[in-house]
C-alpha cells in the first residue's frame, strides 16, 4: 500500500472512567473492546470502544502529576485530548512536523506498534499522534492499542460511524491550516471556518473562544432514539447534540 493517512482513534480525558464509559456505551450502542493495563505506567486507566473502524478512547488519571490530569486542570475538563492518525510513515511525518516547529513529545516503540506523539502546545488544541502497526494498512487489521480482537466488538445497529471532529479556535482557518501542514492535507475554506477531509472522517474548524477539540459527529440509525437515550442518562440536550466526555456529541442520520 502506498502513502496514506486516516483517523484511527480519538482520545477523550475524564476525571474518572465512570460514568463516562457507561454513558457512551448505553447512549451510542457501542461496546468496550479493551482496557490497556500498560497505560498505568503513565498514571492512567483507559477503555476503548470501536465506532465502526475508528476507536474512541477515554483515559482517566489514577495518579498525581499526569499530563492528562494537567489537561483537566487547565481546561476544566472541556475538550478532546488527542487525535491519532494511522499512516505508513509516522517517523517521516514526525520529522516533517519538527521542520515546521512542532516538537516530538513522545515516541512509543512496542513492536509491532510504533507511534510518534507531537507536543500539544505546538499542535494547538490537542495532541496529534502518527502511528503504524504491522497489518494496520488494512482498516480492519491488527491494532494493538485496541486489544487482540477489537473487530469483534464493532456494532452498527445504533451508531454507524464517527464521521467528523469539530475543532474551535478564535482563528479557525489559521488552526485548520496549521493542522493541515502537520497532517499533510490542505485546508478548505467553508462559510463558517474551514475543514480538512480525510478518507474516513472530516475535521471541521469553527469559531470559538479557545483552541480545543470541541465535538464529535456521528452517523446513527435513529436520531430520536439516541437523543432519548441521552436524555435518560441525564445529558443536557441542545437539538441533536449533548455534552459527554468533555466534548459535544452531535448525531445525524
Amino acid at each position: 500500500m502506498g502513502s496514506y493517512i486516516r483517523l484511527r482513534q480519538i482520545c477523550l480525558v475524564a476525571p474518572h472512567l465512570e460514568p463516562v464509559i457507561s454513558d457512551i456505551a448505553e447512549i451510542m450502542g457501542v461496546a468496550v473492546c479493551y482496557r490497556d493495563g500498560n497505560v498505568a505506567k503513565y498514571g492512567l486507566e483507559n477503555a476503548l470502544l470501536p465506532v465502526g473502524t475508528i476507536l474512541l478512547e477515554v483515559v482517566a488519571p489514577i495518579a498525581a502529576g499526569t499530563a492528562a490530569g494537567r489537561f483537566l486542570d487547565k481546561t476544566g475538563g472541556r475538550g478532546g485530548y488527542m487525535a491519532i492518525f494511522c499512516c505508513d510513515d509516522p517517523d517521516e511525518r514526525g520529522r516533517q512536523a519538527n521542520a515546521i516547529g512542532v516538537r516530538t513529545a513522545n515516541v512509543i516503540d512496542h513492536a509491532p506498534y510504533h507511534g510518534v506523539q507531537l507536543h500539544p502546545r505546538d499542535c494547538r488544541a490537542a495532541f496529534i499522534e502518527f502511528n503504524h502497526s504491522a497489518g494496520s494498512d488494512d482498516i480492519l487489521g491488527a491494532y494493538p492499542p485496541a486489544g487482540p480482537d477489537w473487530q469483534k466488538f464493532i456494532r452498527r445497529d445504533v451508531t454507524q460511524a464517527l464521521t467528523g471532529v469539530e475543532m474551535q479556535s478564535p482563528d479557525p482557518f489559521g488552526l485548520a491550516e496549521h493542522w493541515g501542514r502537520i497532517i499533510g492535507i490542505g485546508a478548505i475554506a467553508t462559510g463558517e471556518g474551514a475543514e480538512l477531509k480525510l478518507p474516513n472522517c472530516r475535521f471541521r474548524f469553527t469559531k470559538g473562544a479557545a483552541e480545543i477539540m470541541s465535538g464529535l459527529e456521528f452517523k446513527v440509525a435513529d436520531v430520536a432514539a439516541v437523543c432519548e437515550a441521552a436524555k435518560k442518562r441525564g445529558c443536557a440536550m441542545s437539538g441533536n447534540a449533548f455534552p459527554l466526555g468533555g466534548v459535544t456529541f452531535r448525531v445525524a442520520a
